[in-house]
């Protein structure tokens, strides 16, 4: 018996919305870059970029569990010299939560030309609406 390896002229992509309100972070984000990858499907196949595209929403309202909130620590670097930014995580999800999703979902995708382009498919927004109505995004529960 062969297995069945999918070409990426065959691959049909659907959108997900997935609601980040009170869950913790890291189970949106696993969940997250799990239908980006494809893995939900039957049909995956580990070098054909086989996955849906994903709306994040509430990002804003994301949780983190136990001292998470003063004690996780972003970085940032310039390229300059002294151009290191330190942010907590309560910094980031006051000003930035889209940025630190985003974050969270990049760090689990394969690290290389064909994680760039998953990661490509994902969106992500910190209240409860977003601009892609039109492509009628199902519901994924976490």
């Amino acid at each position: 018996m062969k297995s069945y390896m999918q070409k990426k002229e065959t691959v049909e992509r659907k959108w997900y919305v997935i609601d980040a309100e009170g869950k913790p972070l890291g189970r949106v984000a696993s969940k997250a870059a799990h239908i980006l990858r494809g893995k939900h499907k039957a049909t995956y196949t580990p070098h054909i970029d086989c996955g849906d595209y994903v709306i994040i929403v509430n990002a804003s309202k994301v949780l983190l569990t136990g001292n998470k909130l003063e004690d996780k620590k972003y970085y940032s670097h310039s390229q300059y010299p002294g151009g290191l930014r330190t942010r907590t995580a309560k910094e980031m999800i006051e000003k930035y939560p889209e940025e630190m999703a985003r974050k969270a979902v990049k760090g689990m995708l394969p690290k290389n030309r064909l994680g760039r382009a998953m990661y490509k498919k994902l969106f992500v927004y910190a209240g409860s609406e977003h601009k892609h109505m039109a492509q009628k995004p199902s519901e994924m529960d976490v």
